[in-house]
């Protein structure tokens, strides 16, 4: 399958408020406005996450600053998409990061996601996995993965 950039209406750009999400963002605004794209940005509050924090605080607490502090990193790109007049939208929500950003770029029609990844290798990765890896595994559209 080949991308031809000038079909790209809609980019999801999933962050995480780090260094490399940022610079996959900065990517995807990029594009968008090359191409005059609209952006969705969206942050997952992963549910592995707030179940081992719910262990030492009350879930409610927990859930609500995590989602305070996703929509914070929302904001920073959405931000950065204005300065260069690029259309976009956000969500912060709850689930499996790999699962919520694949059925959101399915019920959206997205075009294309653009995110970025640490890029882990060995024991570290068989551990954590990799949500991109996943992304990529089960996505209907195209990918774009930054290092």
């Amino acid at each position: 399958m080949s991308l031809n950039f000038k079909n790209v209406k809609k980019i999801l750009i999933p962050v995480d408020g780090s260094e490399h999400s940022v610079s996959a963002a900065e990517y995807g605004i990029s594009i968008a406005k090359t191409v005059g794209a609209q952006i969705l940005v969206v942050f997952v509050v992963d549910d592995v996450v707030l179940d081992q924090i719910s262990k030492i605080t009350e879930r409610e607490v927990a859930e609500r600053a995590l989602k305070h502090d996703g929509q914070g990193h929302v904001n920073y790109v959405i931000g950065l998409a204005e300065k260069e007049g690029v259309g976009s939208s956000s969500l912060v929500t709850e689930g499996r990061p790999f699962e919520r950003i694949v059925h959101l770029a399915k019920e959206l029609n997205v075009d294309l996601i653009v995110m970025g990844t640490y890029g882990r290798r060995g024991a570290e990765r068989i551990l954590i996995g990799s949500v991109a890896e996943r992304v990529i595994e089960y996505a209907t559209c195209p990918v774009l993965v930054l290092k």
